[in-house]
């Protein structure tokens, strides 16, 4: 677009410290007897006062009347645009985790769920299980399915139902249908090459799946099938530094946030795995970085999950500890 041609030629390097924190999911449906949602029910006296002192408002992250997914949110919260950088989940999932992306591979963010002998999806999140569970049905999966169709296949646990796989070979197109049905209940939807390239993909994630299952068939746990979503390539985009001339740095628990930050060129703390260790780390790299993208999932976990009483205490968690980021000097920050 004409107008980031226009804003990077007037960017200048700074001594400015940003932060920008990412609530997920923080807003919600009003409770049917109270008529709150769980941020209007929860006790939050920074998020409050910090309100009382700030610009207030909305924002369109795509355009009106389309939904973004957390991959297309947050890099529209980053700074870009959304349609014209199109970043695929399955590449998020996997650079998430830190595993290595070749231009040529298909990423591909799996679940693992609850699939019935006839292809009815039961639970699309498999009960949410374990991470570890998910790490031993991995290993068995990555032991008994290496290569299909001469195209060389890895899988990798993410956390709990979640996991990404990576098909390095030739001549494979990322332009294949998902076989997730969004919905419980409803059957797996067929997987369909999209173009004459994606025909060899298409393929191969048939065979997968019906792998998957079989292997899965006898097997103690509630995974009995895989969803895949987001199948992409790496996208060919400017990194944060170069767009913006900011030092950045990734402060999240989950996974495909910290893709979606490697996507940009953020660098990504490790070990911040809980609220209180994100503070932490907010503080202990202060000086190293000029811009901060701090990521809360948990609110949107139990939002996802329908758990309003579980969602309401993780947001006060969440505003007891940051209210830490008073004593910190920070310039500017935004919270959304």
């Amino acid at each position: 677009m004409e107008y980031n041609k226009i804003l990077h030629g007037i960017i200048k390097k700074t001594d400015s410290k940003i932060l920008l924190v990412v609530i997920d999911g923080v807003g919600g449906l009003p409770h049917q007897k109270t008529g709150k949602t769980e941020l209007e029910t929860a006790t939050t006296p920074f998020l409050d006062e910090i309100a009382s002192k700030s610009s207030c408002g909305l924002s369109i992250p795509v355009l009106n009347g389309i939904t973004p997914g957390s991959g297309p949110g947050h890099i529209a919260l980053f700074g870009y645009d959304p349609i014209e950088t199109q970043v695929g989940r399955g590449v998020l999932e996997c650079l998430g985790i830190g595993a290595s992306l070749e231009k040529d591979d298909i990423a591909i963010r799996g679940n693992f769920a609850t699939v019935s002998t006839d292809r009815i999806v039961i639970d699309r999140r498999a009960g949410r299980i374990a991470t570890e569970e998910n790490q031993r049905i991995v290993s068995l999966i990555s032991e008994k399915i290496k290569e299909i169709k001469g195209v060389k296949l890895s899988i990798h646990t993410v956390k709990e139902h979640r996991c990404a796989i990576i098909l390095k070979g030739k001549e494979l197109s990322p332009s294949v249908s998902e076989n997730d049905p969004q919905k419980e209940g409803l059957p797996l939807r067929p997987i369909q090459s999209l173009d004459n390239a994606s025909e060899k993909t298409a393929d191969i994630l048939r065979e997968l799946e019906k792998l998957v299952m079989e292997l899965l068939k006898d097997v103690d746990t509630k995974a009995k099938g895989l969803l895949f979503r987001g199948i992409s390539k790496l996208p060919d985009i400017k990194g944060y530094n170069e767009k913006y001339k900011l030092n950045a740095a990734c402060i999240a628990a989950y996974p495909m946030y910290k893709g979606v930050s490697r996507v940009v060129g953020m660098d990504v703390i490790p070990g911040c795995d809980t609220v209180e260790n994100e503070i932490d780390a907010l503080r202990e790299n202060y000086n190293r970085y000029d811009f901060f993208f701090l990521h809360i999932k948990k609110t949107d976990s139990y939002g996802e999950d329908g758990n309003f009483d579980a969602k309401v205490k993780v947001i006060e968690e969440a505003d007891r500890y940051l209210s830490a980021i008073k004593d910190m000097r920070f310039d500017a920050i935004a919270i959304s």
